[in-house]
């Protein structure tokens, strides 16, 4: 665990925009990268290794204007949707 001087720095870190916690992107604080962190790994273990990477895949195909469903069948590229069924 991280002593409250080096969270902070971390903080602020992350505050500049820099990614503090491994799988934390996106988060505007050291908090919110961390619960980022924690929901994508909770997300991957109720998918799986192969539906998370498969839905990574789809994720990735999306821009602005069309999702990455749309774009995967217009390119002609296969998602496995079956892999993204979550486990209990």
């Amino acid at each position: 665990m991280a002593s409250q001087q080096e969270r902070a720095e971390l903080d602020t870190r992350a505050k500049q925009g820099e990614t503090v916690v491994p799988g934390g992107t996106v988060g505007k604080s050291l908090e919110a990268q961390e619960h980022l962190a924690e929901g994508g790994q909770m997300r991957r273990e109720q998918l799986g290794t192969e539906g998370y990477q498969e839905m990574g895949r789809k994720g990735g195909l999306s821009t602005g204007d069309r999702s990455g469903g749309e774009r995967a069948e217009d390119e002609g590229i296969k998602i496995d949707e079956s892999k993204f069924r979550t486990t209990t």
